[in-house]
């Protein structure tokens, strides 16, 4: 549920309350049947019996129901609220695991969000972003590797990015690992190469510049029967140097390393067309913190 996004569980009063069926008269106890009023309109009819203690049970529920939303939503501020800016660390609504602050951007440059605040969360939107893009099955081909690099890179360092990036990606790597060399999957096979971040953290951060993090999880190799190299995950966090250029941030330099890496789970292993058919029909996210 959204912030502000809250509904009306109130609890109606329900009424009616149960007379004593026992009267005393002189002094011998005696049981008095008092039938339910009846509709003036349909002699017949026949009111329903309200219990006051399920009414009193109802009653707790519907209050408990209602303090759980406050207390879901305690913190939250209205859209409006959310969008004017980043939260400061601490702060209600700012915890590590919970989407806070900036709404996502509505800007694209190609298949790239683009456009993100100019504040902390912003690079760290930005920065989500750019891994997913350049942890993407369309970095193995040239043309769409350089449209990415072109995109995401500042000017003064995006000649360097794209030689070191076609270096990594040369015809003999490519050769290596199954793939065509236009960076397609032989026939009768799909290439996986798809980035999930899990997180962002800021390591340093001014008006101009911002050091980011990204920790996340990554698939990668080739469906199929005959596949040498299957489709298998794991765990990384690149690092990345930004740059504020007037109107969007933009990456001046990246890394990455191992880890951190939890231990895999006892999930059974899907089928190499289960994968395939995955990576087809599950489309991707444009992430923001």
């Amino acid at each position: 549920m959204s912030p502000g996004d809250e509904h009306d569980y109130r609890g109606k009063d329900q009424g009616g309350r149960a007379d004593d069926p026992y009267s005393t008269l002189g002094g011998t106890r005696q049981t008095r049947t008092r039938l339910p009023d009846g509709d003036p309109g349909n002699p017949g009819a026949r009111r329903p019996v309200r219990n006051s203690r399920s009414l009193v049970t109802i009653t707790g529920i519907v209050v408990l129901l209602v303090a759980a939303i406050a207390f879901a939503n305690r913190g939250g501020g209205s859209d409006d609220e959310a969008s004017s800016g980043a939260k400061s660390p601490g702060t209600a609504g700012s915890a590590p695991t919970a989407a806070t602050g900036t709404k996502p951007v509505e800007g694209r440059n190609g298949t790239i969000p683009s456009g993100f605040a100019h504040d902390e969360q912003g690079a760290q939107s930005a920065a989500a972003n750019y891994a997913v893009a350049l942890g993407s099955a369309e970095m193995f081909n040239e043309n769409q590797r350089r449209d990415i690099v072109q995109s995401i890179a500042d000017s003064s360092t995006a000649t360097k990015l794209q030689s070191g990036f076609d270096a990594d990606y040369s015809q003999g790597f490519l050769e290596q690992i199954g793939l065509d060399t236009d960076g397609s999957a032989p026939a009768g096979s799909t290439f996986v190469n798809r980035t999930l971040p899990a997180g962002t953290k800021v390591k340093s951060y001014s008006s101009g510049t911002a050091e980011i993090e990204v920790w996340c999880s990554g698939l990668f190799g080739l469906t199929g029967e005959k596949s040498t190299k299957p489709v298998t995950s794991g765990w990384f966090t690149v690092t990345m140097q930004l740059k504020w250029n007037g109107s969007d941030w933009k990456i001046l330099e990246t890394s990455q390393r191992s880890g951190p890496s939890p231990v895999t789970g006892d999930n059974p292993v899907s089928g190499s067309d289960e994968i395939a058919d995955a990576v087809d029909q599950f489309g991707g996210f444009t992430y923001a913190r």
